[in-house]
């Protein structure tokens, strides 16, 4: 057993009614017949600042309940002993196990509410993250004018450690940097300072402009209490919180709580077997697409991988230990094998290397399945019967899209699995502003051929849903900034300049007209701009999600992979940087679709058991009771070295991940409860 799974010893875990999951942790000092019942609930203080933000978010992210106190409400209830604990069957109970406050004393030192959250936690042992608080001893760090800073930390080094990775931060290898993303803006700011006694820091960094390195981050333990004192501003978005989040999480419930993190990358390859078209350089759109309308000239060739490419796919998963999602469309691929001697190089490649990817149907072939397109305009519209309504594609075309897709999978025995989907484009799908609803004939279809999960636009849809009309749940995709339309790096950076120049500068303009968007402050050099500028702006973007709990896949094209291979640079970049961060237990979990919607699935029912206030959870000494509506699968993060207990004998519980073992709880066979026991 290593150092850290002994943060967490001698608790038990116990379901004791249907549904009802039961977990353990020693209560502090005290004996099985006084243990009070602490209840497995967070208590977030918030002052509007971006630091508890990123907390309560990290928190509702791992599915962890939480109650919020808002010090700018007026109405905002006042916290006293009654708040904080009371008496339930003649137990004494703490209502939170753990305090999110935005400093280190937000009610004022001394005053009725501090004074009595204080008492609360040395009574119950509860710890206290300070989110964000400047470095002076009240905190047990020493003042920055002594052997400290205070100042930007933009493009810092910091470094976990050895305590820190003995205790909550063991699943980081030891350095991360401070984001840097603009020279003009200071992004980050922070307090570097010495500790002192009762101070044990987790994360250091370098004194600017001094000697020797001084605290960010640390345990103050003092009075009898607990607090993870944290001396940098930060926002939810920032790679170092997101770093670090797991641990403070993990610090806070001292590693036993409701809700699971994991660090999740899928990636997509959308067309295979397919070709798409290419960006023209000239006229500023892709020929043969419907953006470039009837008056420009098809000049353009195709884009299509080739069987080298097929080889290098695959070559590339084995070296990188990473597995593609090929999204296949193999009525183009027989087409083009017809157009050409009736001969496909790549497509025998693939079939000869079918078990080192997986396979999602995107359709025969990649035929629009939701409204019947008029293309006569720019942008296209939805074409109309003669009462008005619109002209749906059938039922009929939709399935045979599907079986057909999906039988000739089945004929050269590709690994496919019939409950995933994902249609072209997305379509079926409502497509803002020209389809405003789903294709009817859509969730029928879907339903005849065992869709269970069909992907849709994350960026449209961020939300899972069921289709209109049927029990089909949509999988939301991240598209990436890696355009179908490319295969060179010049095209792409061509492409990018644009959309993102302004009018003055050459591009389109559409940066200066959209509120979400903005614009570069000159052209991207077409030679350069996709590896220096695109590269590792798409691949911070994504790594982002990657630490942020969610398990989304994000997709790309064929294209990508074939002639230049753009994409290849920016998974280096994700998987590289990745890796560089975090330890050998903490690997990139790397889902199907069908994995993914039922994760997505299970999250969605806990967040709704959660809201509606139907989820219990406390624990009385070594054991905590988990209760929740029939049905719902329960999240649950506890030690490594937990076992389940079933009816005759015992099995490891869940699975190991970051130095926990985690799982969606459900009772044994022939039991009506779990019973989980912890070393």
């Amino acid at each position: 057993m290593t150092h850290r799974a002994h943060r967490w010893r001698a608790a038990t875990v116990t379901v004791t009614v249907a549904g009802m999951i039961t977990l353990g942790l020693a209560a502090p000092a005290a004996s099985a017949a006084t243990d009070p019942r602490i209840d497995l609930k967070v208590l977030v203080v918030d002052d509007g600042s971006s630091s508890v933000g990123a907390i309560t978010a990290q928190l509702k992210s791992e599915g962890i309940p939480y109650t919020t106190v808002n010090l700018d409400d007026s109405g905002r209830p006042t916290v006293t002993a009654a708040f904080l604990s009371d008496t339930v069957d003649g137990r004494p109970r703490a209502k939170f196990q753990g305090v999110v406050l935005p400093n280190e004393a937000p009610f004022g030192a001394d005053s009725a509410e501090q004074t009595a959250l204080e008492a609360y936690e040395k009574t119950y042992g509860i710890p206290q993250l300070d989110a964000y608080t400047w470095a002076h001893p009240e905190v047990g760090l020493d003042y920055t004018d002594d052997d400290g800073y205070a100042g930007p930390l933009d493009g810092r080094t910091a470094t976990v450690t050895t305590a820190g990775r003995a205790g909550p931060f063991g699943y980081l290898k030891g350095s991360f940097s401070f984001e840097d993303n603009s020279p003009t803006v200071d992004e980050s700011y922070g307090f570097v300072a010495q500790p002192r006694t009762g101070f044990t820091s987790y994360v250091d960094t370098p004194v600017p402009g001094g000697t020797g390195t001084g605290s960010l981050l640390g345990e103050y333990a003092h009075d009898g209490r607990r607090e993870l004192v944290v001396t940098f501003a930060y926002n939810q978005y920032q790679q170092q919180f997101r770093v670090l989040a797991r641990g403070m999480v993990e610090w806070l419930t001292q590693g036993v709580h409701l809700g699971q993190a994991r660090n999740y990358f899928a990636v997509h390859v959308d067309d295979v077997f397919a070709s798409d078209a290419r960006w023209d350089t000239e006229y500023n759109c892709t020929p043969g697409d419907l953006d470039c309308g009837s008056g420009v000239p098809d000049t353009t060739t195709p884009i299509r991988m080739t069987a080298a490419d097929a080889q290098y796919a695959a070559a590339w998963e084995q070296s990188h230990d990473f597995t593609l999602d090929l999204l296949f469309n193999a009525g183009a691929g027989e087409q083009w094998k017809s157009d050409n001697g009736g001969k496909d190089p790549l497509a025998d490649q693939l079939l000869a290397d079918k078990a080192d990817y997986r396979w999602v149907n995107h359709t025969y072939t990649h035929l629009f399945l939701g409204c019947v397109q008029d293309t006569s305009t720019v942008p296209w519209s939805c074409a109309k019967n003669a009462d008005g309504s619109t002209q749906w594609v059938s039922r009929s075309d939709i399935s045979a899209e599907i079986a057909n897709n999906y039988d000739w999978a089945v004929q050269h025995g590709l690994p496919v699995d019939r409950s995933e989907l994902v249609t072209g484009e997305h379509s079926g799908l409502k497509t803002l502003p020209q389809q405003p609803q789903d294709n009817p004939n859509l969730a029928p279809a879907l339903t005849a051929n065992g869709v269970q999960w069909t992907g849709s636009d994350n960026s449209r849809e961020p939300e899972q849903r069921a289709v209109t009309g049927g029990s089909t749940l949509t999988v939301p995709r991240y598209p990436m900034n890696v355009y179908y339309n490319a295969g060179t790096t010049t095209e792409m950076a061509d492409e990018y300049n644009w959309i993102y120049t302004s009018k003055a500068d050459g591009g389109s303009g559409l940066c200066e007209n959209n509120p979400t968007s903005t614009c570069l402050d000159k052209p991207l050099d077409t030679a350069t701009g996709y590896l220096d500028h695109i590269v590792p702006a798409e691949a911070h973007t994504d790594l982002g999600h990657v630490l942020s709990n969610d398990p989304r896949p994000h997709y790309a094209h064929q294209t990508n992979l074939a002639e230049d291979r753009i994409l290849y640079p920016v998974l280096d970049r994700v998987l590289g940087d990745y890796r560089a961060l975090f330890a050998d237990d903490t690997p990139i979990v790397n889902l199907r679709e069908s994995a993914i919607g039922a994760e997505l699935q299970n999250r969605a029912k806990w967040q709704t058991a959660l809201d509606a206030g139907q989820v219990t959870a406390y624990r009385i000494g070594n054991t905590v009771t988990v209760t929740a509506p029939s049905g719902t699968k329960i999240p649950v993060t506890a030690p490594e070295g937990t076992r389940q207990q079933l009816v005759l004998s015992t099995v490891t519980f869940g699975t190991a991940y970051a130095g926990d073992r985690q799982a969606w709880a459900t009772p044994g066979l022939l039991q009506s409860a779990l019973t989980l026991k912890l070393p």
